[in-house]
């Protein structure tokens, strides 16, 4: 009896030191991972400031994938090229066997003329669907390629000690490709960046003034909406201005519409499951004020947080719009384009990987916050494999949301003391997470 006794406790022993080795090497691991990201945060700044003083729109990143592809070779990285156009993929395998995860950034500036007053503001000028447009980094994605060539160069120093392969996607056009290209995460999914290596989770992050500077804000399940457009074709009967009698007026037909497809989601849905809006954003019909025309053309857009309910917006707007038009005897044909799905944020995964992020902002600094009904097509990358998606904070401390401008407007703003956040948090759900497959 005593000898099965002393074994126990021998064995408790054993393993008593072999977790309190694995703890001093988990934080010793931390430590250095930090002591790299202070020490890059400055190189961190400087590209993006590179970055954003030479935007370039979705599928036309050629300089800024160079600029990557050079990085990730100079660290060492396995980098793959093209991939939907402009692409750029790093592959670092870690000394330790263990599972693979991935990162990703988006690359693309927007057709927006930048009215910033900064030393390195944009003064790019390029082609938009045939015109000439100025070129800016208004949503942050030249934070997020930045901070990824920050989180690369970190885990490059540590490679040794990492349990497994960490991928590094950087992605053209995320704000969507030109016309009558493919483009984006759904062609870099359909290229195969999810295989060989192939990643049984991914992490990406959205800069922004949303949050302040020193906060993460994430959302369990549904985080951004699902986007359709929505296109609308009133065909009536032409008549003159005077005598509406005999004719079918379009115009009167699409206005009724347009105020009825706003009972869709405030009236038929129930609102407590997930928001959802239904905007029209162009009206287009007629020539002069005395003629009614043939038609009118109605162009919108449908946001939605619930992937049952998207389906059924979709369903009664072509009823509304269908039989608003029939009843005053014209005729509504409808199109939706499916966009991007719901930015759907795995439970399991957001759960395991919360305490990484408190551990890396503060427990009071990570707030889950409301859902956006703004789109992101991180979500193709989620329909193949768990993913999260989270928001670090890059609005200046005493400037309240309400004041500063929004992602995409010209005088978007990035409070640069916010980016070494990013950097910490996505090296560190990296190795914290093949850290805990491994275990």
């Amino acid at each position: 009896m005593r000898t099965a006794i002393l074994a126990v406790l021998l064995l408790a022993t054993q393993l008593s030191g072999e977790q309190t080795m694995i703890e001093s090497q988990k934080r010793s691991a931390a430590e250095r991972i930090e002591e790299r990201a202070l020490a890059v945060e400055q190189k961190v700044i400087g590209w993006r400031r590179d970055i954003h003083q030479h935007p370039e729109l979705g599928n036309r990143e050629i300089r800024t994938a160079a600029l990557v592809a050079d990085h990730l070779r100079a660290l060492g990285l396995e980098v793959r090229t093209g991939i939907a156009h402009t692409g750029v993929v790093g592959i670092l395998r870690g000394g330790l066997p263990g599972d693979v995860v991935a990162l990703r950034a988006d690359m693309d500036a927007l057709p927006v003329t930048e009215e910033v007053d900064l030393p390195f503001a944009s003064k790019v000028r390029a082609e938009y669907n045939g015109e000439e447009v100025g070129v800016m980094h208004a949503c942050g994605h030249d934070g997020h390629v930045a901070i990824l060539m920050g989180v690369a160069e970190i885990l490059a120093g540590v490679r040794e000690e990492i349990p497994g392969t960490v991928v590094f996607i950087f992605q053209p056009a995320e704000e969507g490709a030109p016309d009558d290209e493919e483009g984006g995460a759904e062609l870099m999914v359909k290229e195969g960046v999810l295989r060989d290596p192939a990643p049984s989770a991914i992490f990406g992050l959205h800069i922004g003034s949303r949050y302040e500077v020193g906060t993460i804000g994430y959302r369990t399940e549904g985080a951004m909406a699902a986007v359709d457009t929505l296109e609308i074709l009133v065909k009536g009967r032409q008549t003159h201005g005077a005598y509406p009698w005999l004719g079918v007026d379009p115009i009167v037909v699409a206005s009724q519409i347009v105020l009825a497809l706003q009972t869709i989601p405030s009236r038929q849905l129930d609102s407590t499951i997930a928001p959802s809006i239904v905007t029209i954003g162009r009206i287009h019909g007629g020539i002069r004020n005395n003629i009614i025309p043939d038609e009118v053309e109605l162009i919108g857009t449908i946001r939605s947080l619930d992937a049952e309910m998207r389906v059924e917006i979709h369903d009664r707007i072509r009823r509304t719009a269908e039989k608003v038009a029939e009843s005053a005897g014209a005729v509504a044909e409808v199109k939706i384009i499916r966009g991007y799905p719901v930015t759907w944020n795995d439970p399991a995964l957001t759960e395991r990987m919360l305490p990484t992020l408190r551990r890396m902002a503060g427990e009071d600094r990570v707030l889950s916050g409301a859902a956006s009904l703004g789109a992101e097509d991180f979500s193709f990358f989620q329909q193949e494999i768990p993913g999260l998606f989270i928001w670090v904070g890059t609005r200046p401390q005493g400037v309240s949301q309400t004041e500063a401008a929004s992602n995409h407007s010209p005088l978007f703003y990035v409070d640069e003391s916010g980016l070494l956040l990013g950097v910490r948090t996505l090296a560190n759900l990296a190795v914290d997470y093949l850290d805990q497959r491994r275990h």
